[in-house]
């Protein structure tokens, strides 16, 4: 059975009401994680492509990826679950697992359960909520992997939107 049903989340999908690219987080994060994070995309297979600004690198550890110079630039970990769903982890900070998805990308009940199932596999192994909220405030998630349910819920009425 599905996490969540398309008719009752779409709006949540809206680039056009959400920005096209909501903010993804898991918080209370550590350097752990992160490399939970790299294990998992390595473990599962999932294709995946490691960058510090234009130059692609093999995938560092993530202490390697976490402790770059101030004035650097932000790496980033393009992973995707399936040929048509790509998340961009970006390596900001020790203590946030930080990733964009694309809207456009998670259009439709078969695209959705792809999302949850990658949602799950990240909250699972971290053993942490995974979060999505509207693109620019991670105050206010709309909905997100639950440990306790161990499965991706709403936090937020989509008829309140």
């Amino acid at each position: 059975m599905a996490d969540l049903l398309w008719d009752d989340v779409k709006c949540f999908f809206d680039p056009d009401l959400m920005g096209s690219l909501p903010d993804m987080h898991v918080p209370n994060a550590s350097v752990q994680d992160w490399q939970a994070v790299l294990d998992l995309v390595a473990e599962k297979g999932w294709k995946c492509q490691y960058s510090e600004g234009e130059a692609v690198l093999p995938v560092p550890r993530a202490e390697v990826a976490l402790s770059r110079p101030a004035d650097a630039e932000c790496p980033n970990l393009r992973v995707w679950p399936t040929a048509d769903v790509l998340a961009i982890f970006r390596f900001h900070a020790d203590d946030e697992v930080d990733f964009d998805v694309d809207l456009r990308e998670l259009q439709g009940q078969e695209r959705l359960d792809v999302f949850c199932g990658f949602l799950r596999e990240i909250g699972r192994r971290l053993n942490k909520p995974v979060l999505m909220g509207p693109e620019g405030d991670h105050g206010h998630p709309m909905l997100g992997f639950d440990v306790e349910a161990d499965r991706v819920v709403l936090l937020a009425d989509p008829q309140v939107r």
